[in-house]
């Protein structure tokens, strides 16, 4: 697909190239019309054949030049190539090969930077070791510039870029507010644009342009050799006549630009680093531009250096407001899927404790009353912390409740559970699993177990075992059709079980030591009180002190049931 992509007032308008041919010009009934009173009414002639697009003049009057070369015969068009019809600027567009030798005059492609084209700046050849020196020049520019020359006009010039810039942090309308106020300052400016560095690529970007004149479609032109010295030296540039400068007459790119003068000032940011440029200039020759311009212009690059920077700051720290707003509804989600308060049944404890990382987690538990006699108990731990983690938690919530509405079978559950986690995995997210049901007349507790901790049993007398560590099966989201085992245990009275993620035993203090699985056994082990509650806030205030104020590396999570003596 080939198309023109016409660069006028700033924007980029593609056009398709469909069929045989397309005229471009001012006539109505040209393919690509294009009105402007310096193109002619069918200027030129856009067409394929074997394969390749070719342009051609159609005795314009201001002629039809490929690469900034006029053409006198059907040329071939690459990739990119640069048209220009008097002063309006096209790209050529296409996926198809370069030009085969022998085509009718093959015009060289001249290198272009995309983002410069798009906007209408147009960057001369690659001038490197040309033997082009730059003489009329500030050496490296800091801050405001030597304050000391013209301070009543610099403090007015400042003054007034600060006071157009005031209040805004729209990024995308400061550059263009920055360039009117130029104009105000500088009145015989004829052109200017702000140039930004991509923090990816290093590229200069182009971000704003303007003329003076409304109507005016000529394209801000900056010579590689200017900006070289203006980011690499950062000094501030001014040539009193480009065209006939001998300074720059080494320079094909500034020979060709045809500016009678210009100025080139670096953006500095509070590091003191380039983040971008400002160019102005004038084609007029009786108003060029002075050492003194550039002076105020430093200064005024500096103030508004300063006021972008703070913009960028302002609008990231509001962005950072509005995150950290959605977190705060996203967390309440998320405890809004946990329960809001535990079983209360005669002659049980239920308690449960649950601290994620960040905002959001992906540790989970329930507890769903099935009937008079039944209680479900799930408790995962999805692999990760965060956002992802606790999308997956949220899902695993709205199965579980789901399929134990239908299921009895505790074996059977866990296998719907975990098929509909594998049918719709997301890589590396899979859930560390206890999922049983407890039966409140007998005391036994039938469960599966997916990965996770075993379950640790304090019995009346204070001893611990831990149960189902040789049934421990893949965790869900693994592996589909998994035949999990069904672990059962009876809970005597006086005994409590004891669930936990491993944010309790990988829980780190300042000098990196893990509260470690022996901790949590004595701590269960040495309370006494027989409660529930009491064991689970014991056991989350011993890991907070073992922590001894380090951020938590991951959610910590436990659930306690129990039997009462």
């Amino acid at each position: 697909m080939a198309s023109l992509v016409l660069l006028q007032d700033g924007q980029a308008i593609p056009h398709s190239l469909i069929g045989q041919g397309s005229v471009l010009g001012r006539h109505p009934e040209c393919e690509i019309q294009i009105n402007s009173n310096m193109v002619s009414r069918k200027h030129a002639r856009v067409f394929a054949q074997d394969g390749l697009f070719y342009i051609e003049d159609l005795g314009s009057g201001n002629g039809t030049f490929v690469n900034s070369r006029k053409i006198e015969a059907p040329t071939a068009l690459n990739h990119e190539d640069r048209i220009k019809l008097g002063p309006i600027l096209l790209r050529f567009e296409s996926d198809q090969p370069a030009a085969r030798p022998g085509s009718p005059t093959v015009v060289p492609r001249k290198p272009v930077l995309d983002p410069m084209a798009t906007l209408g700046v147009d960057l001369g050849e690659d001038d490197e070791g040309d033997g082009a020196t730059i003489m009329g020049q500030t050496d490296g520019v800091s801050g405001f510039g030597r304050l000391e020359v013209q301070p009543e006009a610099k403090l007015k010039a400042v003054l007034e870029i600060s006071r157009s810039l005031a209040g805004t942090v729209d990024l995308n309308a400061i550059l263009p507010r920055m360039l009117d106020s130029l104009f105000n300052i500088f009145p015989h400016a004829d052109r200017g644009c702000v140039l930004l560095k991509d923090t990816v690529t290093g590229r200069m970007i182009p971000r704003a342009m303007k003329h003076r004149r409304s109507g005016d479609d000529e394209t801000v032109k900056l010579s590689r050799t200017v900006l070289k010295a203006v980011l690499e030296q950062k000094a501030a540039v001014l040539s009193a006549d480009a065209t006939n400068d001998a300074r720059f007459e080494a320079s094909e790119s500034i020979s060709n630009l045809t500016i009678r003068s210009m100025m080139c000032v670096p953006l500095l940011s509070l590091a003191g680093e380039p983040m971008g440029v400002i160019h102005i200039d004038t084609q007029n020759a009786f108003n060029q531009f002075k050492n003194e311009d550039l002076d105020l212009l430093v200064a005024v690059a500096g103030q508004a250096a300063l006021s972008y920077e703070s913009a960028k700051l302002l609008v990231t720290a509001m962005e950072k407001a509005k995150q950290d707003s959605e977190m705060g509804i996203a967390r309440d989600v998320q405890h809004a899927l946990l329960p809001e308060e535990m079983p209360s049944v005669p002659g049980w404890e239920f308690f449960a404790s649950y601290d994620s990382a960040q905002a959001v987690g992906g540790d989970y538990y329930d507890c769903l009353r099935l009937d008079d006699n039944r209680i479900c108990i799930a408790f995962g731990d999805v692999a990760g912390k965060g956002v992802p983690a606790s999308l997956v938690m949220s899902r695993l919530s709205s199965i579980v409740m789901n399929v134990m509405a239908f299921l009895s079978d505790v074996g059977e559950a866990a296998a719907r559970v975990n098929n509909q986690m594998c049918a719709k995995a997301v890589e590396g997210r899979f859930v560390t699993f206890v999922l049983g049901v407890l039966e409140l007349d007998s005391g036994k507790f039938t469960h599966i177990n997916a990965g996770h901790m075993p379950l640790m049993i304090r019995k009346a007398d204070g001893s611990i075992v831990e149960i189902g560590e040789a049934e421990i099966g893949c965790p869900l989201g693994v592996m589909e059709d998994y035949p999990y085992d069904v672990i059962e245990y009876v809970l005597a009275p006086g005994e409590m079980a004891v669930i936990y993620t491993d944010g309790v035993s990988e829980a780190m203090n300042p000098n990196s030591d893990l509260y470690g699985m022996e901790r949590i056994r004595e701590i269960v082990a040495g309370c006494n009180s027989g409660s529930a509650a009491e064991l689970g806030k014991t056991l989350r205030e011993d890991v907070r002190r073992h922590a001894a104020g380090r951020d938590q590396n991951d959610d910590i999570t436990m659930m306690v049931f129990g039997r009462k003596g």
